[in-house]
């Protein structure tokens, strides 16, 4: 057994004390049982018990859902001309409709919670394995996995059934990340492989309370542990047949657990639009009621207008006060005009963005064999602001290059190498070797080979496998070379050199890679008891840290590698004395023994132990272009778009791979803001203000004044000189971090201003926060434009937050961009038609549908307005209770979901070679002034055209034959039978790709609507008879007058739209035959300038 760290010693602020096995570590102690959470995981946002009061205060937190509920209320409790049902029922669809949806969700949570909750898994207990649900699993248990589980919750490794205590796990459910990552037992419990030696084991481990940080540490006994030690719950075991961990933490206190949190909520500029005409329909609801009370008590003015001889007052009617009786008229009027605002719709627009979003999961073009996947949607309320774009940052590693990749050439002490028979074997052999070496040794890849599990053997094919692409690119170099990496075994790793001898190294340190320090080093002792430091990372991080005489040689050739566009990385070492490293491995214990400020404390050891080190050589990694990216990217150029590529390359590499996907053309002029730029001048921030100046001087000479927004103005940029601007991440940060009390406080609006005058940025050396504050600053521009990211790694998860929609490419680093994004495509090219295709469509189709809405709404609300001044403002409603109900619940809510799922106005193939056409509904086109007053007016139009039409039909002193007089109900059954087939048929013209769903749905609406009125008038229901529409319907349509006006009432309606339509087509006509003419003149005249080329 081992002894206890925390015995006898005062317990730490925010740690717990774990006890293994449960079992205490003194005898002669009093062992009092701690109450830790137990291992159920809850992912579902309901109970059975409070799904109801909890779903509905949430859905009547909806602006809309609440206003229908006062007008309930007001019905029930106000004697109101309409009943309550008409609209407490659709009302109750809508809350019913969401419920059902939102409580399947979390009906599949619960399944999901359960799956995991009631899975087995075995404890050790009194030296046995007991079979239990993963929920009991209690802290302190023992828990045994075995090989292809997953782990129930956090463990710390005691042992595995590898001789040197290894394991490997994959953690995909994690990070992403498919690659097996090795994880190290205790080292004084390697040995505890059995129950029985197990369970005798009394320890207790000390360790932070719950923290979602993924790699924080743990101490045990007198040993730190690392993130290698803890098995997180949700990764899996490979390659391992059987370990023991204990449990540390548990349940809704994992890391797993504690790093789930929901994606802060983005709204798209569709639904900020929605919201703004609410508030006028309201406004305009407001205003009738007004007008209508107003009107009510002029009218009754008049004595015998206020109580007719048929229509006596009660004595209670005549004592209410005159003001109350005022407000509960314009309520009443507020009831009878309250369907103009479309509830439904909002029920509609969720329905249309939820199965939309199923159209870009089975798009095949985004299918990718390479890795069995398509495209992914995690969230469908953005499917419209794909098409609204203006701003796109993206990533390079990975998002516009393959990641894959290729050791191309290395540079040792300033002599280039390139192809194995380039090394010599004379005096610079030792240098040689000692690169290879460090290549061989400072990296943290792992070996799988056929028989993985009982270690790794020289006569096995080597896999590597590492979470960095580069990293597996330079040990393969070093094999290419005759320095092969071949494993680790009991803590040395081992390399064969050129001679096939074998050599080995203690690896006694790993000083992991960050993206602050972008460099990484180990420690290893050789077999005759030297120790040597490498490390490897960028020639910003490593130049500094290397002596000066050193330099000059290798940065030649990693400024030249650079230009070519490929990946570069500096290689240096040191010899460390002994009593150095004492020293060393003191301060590196401490730093990793401490629970308060660790990661800071880690840092700064780093720091001081990479000084003063020799510079070896440099590598030069080739990152192969994206196929199509090229394309892509000038589709995206041609429609509009300006991209700018956000990356923590060098800038000469990220500058050649922006030449080569045509982000810069050989014609860009670039403009640079580096620190190489202003690091001429002793006063960088005078540097770079002059020169902020000097390019925008430059930009507005070049660019003609407009009139128009800076944002708006950028898209006529292709008609000028096009610049490129290329800045660093330190200039970036003297940018936005100016002093307030100097002249440089308005660096930023002139930065700006330089920005958005260039046709491409490219911003290098950018940390992830530096990503994301690009993104907010262009967020932030006037005019709000909409921006996009997209990248692949974790270090893009933060800018793919903050834009408005985030892409994730399902890349090589991880799975960590794509599980955080919005949308998640495999390659970059893909953003090609998913921006332009579906992108185009789904906002022209849910733009159609909500002007569509609130003109359907004006014009079933219209006539009843105008009804109420031939009925002395009595609130007399002109529709019966059931129609006033079905209208947007059955008579036309299916249509305009078919059209908004299924509408391609324009061949989705033409909008992917045409990019121009995406211009032409950005800035949120179709919903603005224009087109709002455009339906507004047409509906007001067609409203007036019901009412009026069907009133100079009722002249007519009778109707039918018999000389009888059709009545009020039968006025509003014709002038509702005109409207729905008008806004039915409306829709029909509009549409202009039909399929058997817009047939069905549009005729078989019409269809409804004339069954049901047959229905509701008793004739096929005869049990109907008392109500007031009996027989009404099928006694109007016996009179052949009531046909022709219906007919012609249509027509009139619909005649404005057919001349729109007719003009449209001769319009697209005469220019298609005008471009056919300018192309057949210009083949006129190639054909005759060739005779004369030919001459010449």
């Amino acid at each position: 057994a081992l002894c206890s760290l925390c015995a006898g010693e005062e317990k730490r602020v925010g740690t717990r004390t774990v006890f293994v096995g449960n079992h205490p570590v003194s005898e002669t102690e009093a062992y009092i049982a701690q109450r830790f959470c137990d291992n159920r995981i809850v992912s579902s946002k309901y109970t059975l018990w409070n799904f109801l009061p909890k779903n509905l205060f949430e859905q009547f937190r909806r602006i809309a859902n609440f206003y229908f509920l006062i007008i309930f209320l007001v019905q029930v409790t106000v004697d109101t001309p309409t009943s309550p049902v008409t609209s407490g029922l659709p009302l109750f669809f809508v809350i019913t409709v969401t419920a059902i949806k939102q409580g399947y969700e979390d009906w599949l949570r619960h399944r999901a919670d359960n799956e995991v909750n009631k899975s087995t898994v075995y404890i050790i207990e009194n030296a046995k394995r007991v079979r239990k649900e993963s929920e009991k699993i209690k802290v302190g248990d023992v828990v045994e996995v075995q090989a292809d589980e997953t782990f129930p919750c956090d463990l710390i490794l005691l042992s595995s059934c590898t001789g040197d205590g290894t394991c490997y796990v994959t953690t995909a459910s994690l990070d992403g990340e498919s690659n097996c990552k090795t994880h190290y037992a205790v080292r004084d419990t390697i040995a505890l492989c059995t129950a029985e030696s197990i369970d005798t084991l009394r320890a207790a481990i000390e360790c932070e309370q719950p923290q979602p940080d993924l790699y924080n540490c743990v101490h045990f006994s007198f040993r730190s542990l690392g993130p290698e030690n803890l098995l997180l719950k949700g990764a899996t075991l490979k390659n391992t047949k059987k370990i023991y961990g204990v449990a540390v933490y548990t349940g809704m206190e994992t890391k797993m657990a504690l790093n789930y949190q929901g994606k802060s909520q983005k709204r798209s500029a569709v639904e900020k639009s929605i919201n703004a005409f609410l508030i006028v329909y309201l406004f305009i609801l407001l205003t009738k009621a007004a007008v209508c009370t107003t009107l009510k008590y002029v009218w009754q003015s008049t004595p015998y207008n206020d109580e007719p001889w048929y229509n006596q007052k009660t004595q209670k009617e005549r004592e209410t006060l005159k003001v109350l009786k005022m407000f509960t008229d314009f309520l009443s009027f507020m009831v009878l005009f309250n369907f103009i605002i479309p509830v439904s719709m909002y029920v509609t627009v969720e329905m249309q963005k939820f199965l939309g979003s199923f159209f870009i999961s089975w798009d095949k073009d985004f299918y990718d064999e390479e890795i069995n996947e398509g495209a992914l949607v995690n969230t469908s309320d953005l499917n419209e602001e794909l098409g609204q774009v203006d701003y796109i940052f993206t990533d390079k590693t990975g998002t516009l290059t393959e990641n894959s990749m290729e050791f191309i050439e290395c540079c040792i002490d300033g002599h280039k190498y390139k192809g194995a028979s380039h090394f010599s074997v004379t005096v610079q052999q030792n240098r040689e070797e000692l690169f290879l070496r460090a290549l061989c040794l400072c990296h943290t890849v792992e070996i799988k080979t056929n028989d993985a599990v009982d270690g790794p053997t020289e006569s096995a094919e080597l896999t590597y496998m590492s979470s960095s692409p580069d990293e597996i690119a330079l040990v393969k170099g070093a094999k290419k070379y005759g320095f092969t990496f071949v494993g680790i075994r009991n803590g040395h790793m081992r390399v064969e050199n050129q001679r096939k001898e074998i050599e080995e190294y203690e690896l006694l340190h790993t000083l992991n890679f960050d993206s602050v320090r972008r460099r990484m080093s180990v420690i290893v002792k050789t077999q005759a008891g030297d120790i040597l430091l490498f490390c490897k990372g960028a020639d910003s991080a490593v130049f500094p840290r290397v002596q000066n005489h050193e330099i000059e040689l290798t940065k030649a050739h990693v400024e030249r590698n650079a230009m070519d566009g490929y990946r570069t990385l500096c290689v240096a070492f040191k010899e460390i004395a002994p009593d150095d490293y004492e020293r060393i491995n003191r301060q590196l214990i401490e730093a990793k023994m401490a629970l308060q400020d660790r990661e800071e404390k880690m840092e700064k050891v780093f720091d001081d132990i990479e000084t003063n080190m020799n510079l070896i050589g440099a590598t030069a990694v080739e990152d192969k272009l994206q196929d199509q990216a090229a394309e892509t990217i000038e589709a995206l150029h041609a429609a509009g778009l300006k991209v700018w590529v956000l990356t923590g390359d060098k800038m000469e590499t990220a500058k050649s791979t922006c030449y080569a996907c045509r982000l810069f053309q050989t014609s860009t002029e670039l403009l640079e803001l580096t620190t190489k730029t202003i690091e001429e001048s002793e006063r960088k921030e005078d540097r770079l203000h002059e020169l902020l100046i000097e390019y925008r001087k430059k930009l507005l000479h070049d660019f003609p004044k407009s009139t128009r927004t800076l944002f708006f103005f950028s898209r006529a940029w292709t008609e000028h000189q096009e610049y490129g601007l290329i800045i660093d991440g330190s200039t970036l940060s003297l940018i936005l971090n100016s002093s307030q009390d100097s002249s440089s406080n308005n660096y930023k609006s002139i930065f700006l201003q330089i920005c958005m005058k260039c046709t491409a940025v490219l911003c290098c050396r950018m940390a992830p926060l530096q990503k994301a504050q690009i993104v907010r600053m262009v967020k932030n521009l006037k005019g709000s434009p909409i921006t996009l990211s997209i990248g692949d790694g974790a270090n893009d998860v933060s800018m793919i937050l903050e834009s408005h929609v985030g892409i994730g490419i399902k890349g090589k680093e991880g799975r960590q961009a794509a599980r955080n994004s919005d949308y998640a495509v495999p390659k970059f090219k893909h953003l090609k038609k998913l921006l332009l295709a579906h992108g185009h469509l789904y906002y022209v189709r849910i733009a159609h549908l909500v002007q569509y809405f609130f003109y359907k709404n004006l014009c079933f609300i219209l006539p009843q307005f105008l009804y109420q001044f031939f009925c002395g403002f009595s609130q007399q409603p002109l529709y019966d209770a059931a129609y006033l109900t079905m209208y947007n619940i059955c008579f036309t809510s299916l249509p305009i979901l078919a059209y908004s799922l299924l509408e391609q106005h324009i061949n989705i193939d033409t909008l992917t070679s045409d990019p121009r056409l995406y211009m032409k509904i950005s800035g949120n086109a179709m919903l603005q002034l224009g087109p709002f007053l455009y339906w507004t007016f047409l509906a007001a139009f067609e409203g007036t055209v019901f009412f009026f039409g069907t009133y100079f039909l009722f002249q007519t002193s009778s109707l039918e034959e018999n000389a009888k007089v059709y009545g009020n109900w039968t006025f509003g059954t014709i002038v509702f039978t005109v409207l729905v087939f008008t806004v039915t048929l409306k829709l029909a013209l509009d549409t202009r790709f039909w399929t058997w769903i817009n047939h069905f749905v549009i005729w078989g609406s019409l269809a409804f609507y004339v069954f049901f009125s047959f229905f509701w008038g008793g004739i096929i229901w005869p049990f109907l008879k008392q109500q007031r529409m009996y027989f009404v319907f099928a006694q109007m349509l016996s009179s052949v007058s009531t046909w022709l006006a219906i007919v012609l009432l249509i027509f009139i309606s619909l005649f404005p739209e057919i001349l729109l339509i007719v003009l449209k087509n001769v319009r697209r006509r005469s220019a298609r035959v005008r471009t056919k003419f300018i192309l057949k003149a210009d083949d006129d005249c190639d054909s005759h300038s060739v005779p004369y080329n030919r001459g010449l």
